[in-house]
Order: C-alpha cells, then structure tokens, then sequence
C-alpha cells in the first residue's frame, strides 16, 4: 500500500521580501513493523560486512526518491546565504565530473543559488553524510530560513555543532526525531522486503524481483517495469548518456519496491547512517543500491558498499535520501488498512553516480 503526504507551511515566512516555499517531500509509509531480517554482505553471496539487514520495529516513512538538486538547492538558499559547514560544493556546477548543475552567485552574506531547470529532477550529488544530516536536521526544524545554528541545521535528529570530521560515530540519531537520513534498516527494508507480514521474505533487486534489472530506456522512457538506471559492463552499455548520465528521479515508473520507492538501485548511491567499518579515529558510513556507472551487482540486496564511506568525502556517485516518522493519525490509518491519510503533508524527492579519483572530494 502506497500513500503520498504533503507538507504545507504552516508559516508565511519572508525571505529576501518574498513568501518563503518550503520544500516537499513525496513519502510512502514502511509497515510490518518487526518484521525479520536478512543475512547481506560478503557472507550471503555479496560484498562488504555480514549484517543482518531490514529488521525494523516500528512504521516509517521514507522518502519516495532520491532528493534532488531543485530541493537541495531550496535547502541552500534558506540556510547558505553565509556557508558556515560547506553545504556547498563547487563541483555541484562544474570543474568536476557529473554535476548536479546547482550554481552558486553572490559573495559569502549573500550567496544565491539556483539549479537548471532540466537538472532539477534528477538527485543532488557531491554531497557528504553531514550534508545529508544537516538537510535531515533542517527538515526536522522545520525548514527554517538562517545562520548555520542549533535552530537551523546543527541540532534536530542530529547534534552535530559544527562537526565535519571523519569520525563521528557519536552522532546518533536523536530521541524524538522527526527527520532523518535513513538507517541502513530503514533503507535495506524499504529496498528489498516483501511486505505483508513479518516473515514475508526479501527480493534480490529493488524492483520487486530476483533478476537483475534491465538497464535498457532513458528520459521519456515507458517502463515495461523490472528496470535500473546502472552500466551494463558486458555490453558495455549505459541506461542514460552524456551530459546527463542519471535521469530524473523515479524514471521507471513501473519498477518501484514493494512499498513504493523508487530508484533504490542505480541512479545514484545512497548514504545512510550504517558504520561498516572503523578504527580509532575514524568511522567510514554505508552507501547503498549502485550507480549509474557501476555493475548490476551493487543494486542487490547482498551488496553493502562501504568503499570510500569516509563522512567527508563528496562524490558525483553518491546522494543521499530521508525517513521520517509518521504522523499519529497516518498510524492509525495504517492499522485499520486506509489507503487515504489524513492530516499534514509531507514533501517531494527525486536522486545518483561511480568512482572517482580524491580530485572530487572537498577536504576538512
């Protein structure tokens, strides 16, 4: 069961003399709370560190697609006006590979920043896990309009106070989270799981299927369904070429998981709050579901990618999604089987991309 929420303003906020918008997200709800898990990683025929995966205790909301640059530059313009935590990245407009086409204008006080128009639907990328966070922390105040701060981006499911290293392994979800980057439960169960109970088992690919996906179609493409955007290396072959390389997110209209996300595999990786492998200074996060430019092998549910999890690092492979906790009412609507949720409204997304040398990575 599928269900779509909106968010509205509850504020009329002024920015720069106009009204502010606030930026919407599409979510579909995640039920089967305490449903079983799932051995994924090298262990289960995949790749990275065994971990039961997908167990979850409670109803979600996740976001339907990848975020994207039209959002994230909203994102930007309510919180970068002063880019205290480098929100921003240069490469996001060019002098990298692969951009996501957000421009920045303007001196430090008064940046501006606004995306193509035929790039704003495809997902942001060139953003690092406490970007991520930072985006999931302004959601969950609110989407307020200032400094970098407590009130805006530095507290909220996340305590960050201008925390950019390569550790934090400390910043935890906080209790009484409204938003967030998805937990590597959230994302794997939303992916892959069957739906309808507790044990009703997992699909091999995020397209409610164990056959790999075709890669085949493009733009404007009409999905037959069971199809990713990834490169296929056998024939050498990629779902969408230059300049664009990812599409617009939810692409594949007929190939969503069982609850109705799309483009958990291919497009572009996905943060998410999973620590796969650590020392003593330093914790590298997972990314999930593959790439436009990397194998069918990274969109199965064995995969769990860790190469380069370093929370820093800005890739144009990699970009990120969101859950969110749902409303009391959505609950009880989920309990009795309503399609219709009432109540406040929710948000828009739509997101990907492969492996690049430290050239793309902003340093701390």
């Amino acid at each position: 069961m599928r269900a779509r929420y909106f968010l509205v303003s509850c504020l009329a906020l002024l920015c720069l003399g106009g009204v502010a918008q606030a930026v919407t997200i599409d979510t579909v709800p995640v039920g089967d709370p305490g449903n079983a898990g799932e051995w994924s990683g090298a262990g289960a025929g995949g790749y990275g560190p065994d971990r039961i995966c997908g167990a979850v205790g409670y109803t979600y909301n996740i976001g339907k697609y990848e975020v994207t640059a039209a959002q994230y530059t909203d994102f930007l313009n309510k919180v970068a006006r002063t880019d205290t935590y480098g929100l921003y990245n240069l490469y996001m407009w060019g002098g990298g590979v692969y951009p996501c086409h957000i421009q920045r204008s303007g001196t430090p006080g008064s940046y501006t920043y606004s995306v193509a128009a035929d790039w704003a639907n495809r997902p942001v990328n060139y953003v690092s896990y406490w970007d991520a966070c930072r985006f999931a922390n302004w959601l969950h105040n609110g989407q307020p309009i200032g400094l970098q701060n407590a009130s805006t981006t530095e507290r909220g499911a996340y305590t960050l106070d201008g925390y950019n290293g390569n550790d934090g392994r400390t910043s935890q979800r906080n209790a009484g989270w409204k938003w967030a980057v998805t937990s590597e439960d959230e994302w794997h169960k939303a992916a892959y799981y069957k739906g309808g109970g507790a044990n009703a088992g997992y699909w091999d690919y995020p397209t409610q299927s164990n056959t790999a996906p075709s890669n085949v179609g493009s733009d404007g493409y009409t999905d037959p369904g069971n199809h990713a955007n990834y490169r296929d290396y056998n024939n050498y072959s990629y779902t969408i070429g230059n300049p664009y390389w990812r599409t617009n997110v939810g692409e594949f209209e007929n190939s969503e998981s069982a609850y109705g996300t799309f483009d958990q595999g291919g497009n572009i990786m996905e943060w998410n709050e999973g620590i796969v492998y650590q020392g003593s200074d330093y914790a590298w996060r997972a990314f999930r579901g593959g790439s436009w430019d990397l194998p069918e092998d990274y969109l199965r549910a064995s995969y769990r990618n860790y190469d380069y999890g370093i929370p820093t690092w800005e890739f144009s492979y990699v970009g990120f999604r969101v859950s969110e906790v749902p409303e009391p009412s959505s609950l009880v609507a989920l309990a009795g089987g309503l399609v219709p949720l009432l109540g406040t409204g929710r948000r828009r997304a739509w997101r990907r991309e492969g492996d690049r040398p430290q050239a793309e990575v902003r340093a701390f």
